[in-house]
């Protein structure tokens, strides 16, 4: 049974607990938050232990942490956890800067204990069947990509200050999933972003509408486009197009039962937010986690493909800034 302590009982932290309750081979045997109420509520439904994440780190009963704290706590964490030789996983980003996301990767490295970064989306059930259609060539050479993410609602304020903006906190997970897709790494990217949807956003020095344009060595194109806001729901849409044919995942319902009247074809709204929608896909990849570590098989994504796609965001950061493509150098990453 493999031990795993939660750092941070916040919202992705009651994802995974909830999760590790129906994961073969582990249990949540601990949780620490800066809000001891918060800890004390998420540990009585898992049946764990309170702790501080320092006894968490240094208790010999845990084998494995799930860092789910904020951004800013993840460097210090991440070293500890590595030095006490606990298998690490760890919600992106791992940091807002690649510096030290390559310090801890170094880390982890000389430590030798594994380590997953938490791009969800990787283990949807309909994108990973996509991306095996891909792998498998049934529509030959991937030449376009086309990804859709549109939330319904912004965040608050208070979190767009401290998130490090669209692209490194929503758009990530697009350019990891472009790098996923395309099979190859991009080596240029372009970017726009405007303020739309709420002006405060735009106060706070962030766009709340973005577009990146992807390009690999090879020639392949990726396009992504972002908004805070869609009036009809959480909106995930991928759409793969290569030299035999194209594969598409669409948007998943609340249901399949589609009304027909005079008036017209009514079908269901999409599922309100992340939690719903992704809900297959935080067990998918909880369950790859605890089975790498017992089975000794190499997980993904890796701290590298976190560094990658924290290279991309900050690149389409400045490009939309400046209105400049660049060049993107992957020098040392993972050294």
């Amino acid at each position: 049974m493999l031990n795993i302590g939660l750092l941070g009982a916040g919202r992705i932290g009651q994802v995974h607990g909830a999760t590790l309750l129906s994961v073969q081979n582990a249990r949540a045997a601990a949780v620490s938050d800066f809000m001891p109420s918060a800890a004390e509520a998420l540990a009585q439904k898992l049946d764990a232990k309170v702790m501080t994440t320092d006894e968490i780190i240094a208790s010999p009963e845990v084998d494995a942490v799930v860092i789910g704290t904020p951004t800013t706590t993840h460097y210090d964490i991440i070293h500890a956890a590595a030095a006490a030789g606990k298998a690490i996983f760890c919600e992106k980003p791992v940091d807002l800067s690649v510096a030290r996301i390559r310090e801890c990767l170094d880390a982890v490295a000389k430590a030798g204990v594994p380590f997953m970064t938490a791009f969800n989306r990787r283990f949807d059930p309909s994108f990973a069947h996509l991306q095996r259609q891909i792998a498998d060539q049934v529509i030959g050479n991937v030449e376009l990509v086309t990804i859709l993410s549109r939330d319904p609602a912004p965040p608050p304020i208070g979190y767009i200050k401290t998130s490090g903006g669209i692209f490194r906190d929503m758009m990530i997970h697009d350019l990891d999933m472009a790098r996923f897709l395309l099979g190859e790494d991009p080596v240029e990217i372009s970017a726009a972003g405007s303020c739309l949807v709420d002006p405060e956003i735009g106060e706070a020095g962030d766009f709340d509408t973005a577009a990146v344009t992807l390009k690999t060595a090879s020639g392949k194109i990726c396009q992504i486009s972002n908004s805070r806001r869609a009036t009809y729901g959480y909106d995930q849409r991928i759409e793969v197009h290569g030299q035999k044919g194209m594969l598409r995942a669409d948007n998943v319902p609340l249901h399949h039962v589609e009304l027909t009247t005079g008036a017209g074809f009514t079908t269901a709204p999409t599922q309100p937010f992340f939690l719903e929608r992704y809900a297959a896909a935080y067990r998918a990849e909880m369950e790859h986690f605890v089975a790498s570590i017992n089975s000794g098989v190499d997980m993904n994504p890796t701290g590298l493909d976190g560094l990658k796609a924290q290279i991309l965001a900050d690149a389409a950061d400045a490009s939309a800034r400046d209105g400049q493509s660049r060049q993107i150098s992957y020098d040392h990453a993972g050294r």
